[in-house]
């Protein structure tokens, strides 16, 4: 895995939780609501399997998931990509909204590259 600096580190992580706790609250949402929670569920859980693949590689603690779960999640994490890119290229520059999907855009970025190497070793 490519160097990253403790403040980008520091900064992917508060994105996934903030993308966590984001989905979370919409989960409950639509749960109330009675609505169909399959994707939003397969997302928060490849979202928590990426936030511990790079706390184990920054951090060493281990993460307990399977190979076949990472591969999963890797690929769910993959195809969130493309909207969140779409949406960052629409939103105003210099906004609050444009530097929040910079980074989460980054940090799927790190997790996707640390599944990756997780799934080479």
């Amino acid at each position: 895995m490519e160097n990253v600096t403790d403040v980008e580190k520091l900064e992917s992580i508060k994105s996934f939780q903030s993308t966590i706790n984001k989905l979370e609250n919409a989960n409950a949402q639509m749960t109330k609501k009675g609505a169909n929670i399959t994707l939003t569920t397969k997302r928060l859980k490849a979202l928590y399997i990426g936030l511990a693949i790079l706390d184990f590689v920054w951090n060493k603690r281990p993460h307990g998931h399977k190979q076949e779960e990472i591969i999963a999640a890797r690929n769910v994490l993959a195809g969130l990509l493309p909207s969140i890119k779409s949406s960052y290229d629409k939103a105003r520059e210099g906004s609050p909204q444009k530097t929040l999907l910079q980074r989460r855009i980054r940090s799927l970025e790190l997790a996707i590259q640390a599944t990756d190497d997780q799934s080479d070793s």
